[in-house]
């Protein structure tokens, strides 16, 4: 059975899920400040010295330029402690500027996992891994 630590955590990813999932810039924008801690960190493969706030605002702003439609489907959330673990499929379809090229029209299909950090509510911490390599290929973008 969770923990209430657990269950909070999960809840609070529900609903920084749902605002994602609103497809409006300045609610996602709400949501980051609401839902992430301002010192938080983006742990990326790339160090990088923005906070995960920053890094959150600027990730959605190019997304939902390039894919207005965008819509991320939550397949699987595990909680433990004081992290959680989601597994996502994030549907799109590329009409607007993506990556300095312009719009391909294409649809796009693929898959994402993150950790995160929660205390008091707040994410304090997110690692993730994003497939980027599909959405390019499904976007022609590099060759199989």
């Amino acid at each position: 059975m969770p923990t209430a630590q657990e269950a909070r955590n999960k809840e609070t990813y529900h609903r920084f899920h749902e605002a994602i999932n609103s497809g409006d810039l300045e609610v996602i924008s709400k949501a980051v400040d609401e839902f992430i801690h301002p010192d938080g960190r983006f742990h990326t493969a790339e160090r990088t010295d923005v906070t995960a706030v920053q890094a959150q605002k600027r990730i959605w702003a190019i997304l939902l330029r390039a894919f207005p439609d965008i819509h991320v489907t939550l397949e699987d959330l595990i909680a433990e402690d004081d992290k959680i673990v989601a597994r996502q499929t994030v549907t799109g379809t590329n009409s607007g500027e993506y990556r300095g090229t312009p719009p391909t029209g294409k649809s796009v299909t693929y898959h994402e996992i993150f950790i995160a950090r929660i205390a008091d509510g707040q994410i304090t911490d997110i690692w993730g891994v994003v497939d980027l390599y599909s959405q390019l290929r499904q976007l022609g973008l590099i060759q199989a």
